[in-house]
């Protein structure tokens, strides 16, 4: 269906960009991981920890064995991800998923650094539809919410296959 044909995309651009080299299997398995994190969290609401933790601990043992000298950025992009995401949990439980928290650790461990590129049009993106919702409904809009997987999704993915051209716009 849909998602097979977007994973197949995602994967392709993977190679693209970074040929065929281990860098471009982790990102294919990375992009797979998130279609389809997205595809359920859309249709159910729910970020399965049976396809996040799993993914994470891949991801993480991989981008280790690639280059070991990051692995405390990558650790610690994981951890500062899910924390910032976890704050909302405890001003306003219910506001923000475990799942999404979970996700952001997934984000981190892949993206490193650039974690906050895909943060950043994660948020940037969810308040574009929360404005729309809010518009389209009125104060009853307030009540309403959306799954927030697919655009952290969205951000890592923007983030993956050009953090670096993205954060040298923000930096310069």
């Amino acid at each position: 269906g849909l998602a097979a044909g977007v994973a197949v995309l995602l994967i392709g651009a993977c190679f693209v960009e970074f040929g065929a080299t281990p860098r471009a299997f982790i990102a294919a398995f990375f992009v797979s991981a998130l279609v389809a994190v997205c595809a359920t969290d859309l249709e159910r609401r729910i970020i399965p920890n049976r396809i996040v933790l799993p993914a994470t601990a891949v991801v993480f043992a991989a981008q280790t064995a690639l280059a070991p000298e990051r692995a405390f950025e990558w650790a610690f992009a994981g951890i500062a991800a899910a924390s910032i995401l976890a704050l909302p949990l405890l001003i306003a439980p219910g506001g923000m998923g475990m799942g999404d928290v979970k996700l952001a650790l997934l984000l981190g461990a892949m993206l490193g650094r650039y974690v906050w590129v895909a943060l950043v049009v994660a948020f940037l993106a969810a308040f574009v539809a929360a404005s729309v919702i809010l518009l389209r409904h009125g104060a009853e809009g307030r009540q309403r919410s959306f799954a927030f997987g697919p655009f952290l999704a969205v951000g890592a993915i923007i983030a993956l296959l050009a953090g670096e051209r993205v954060a040298a716009l923000y930096v310069s």
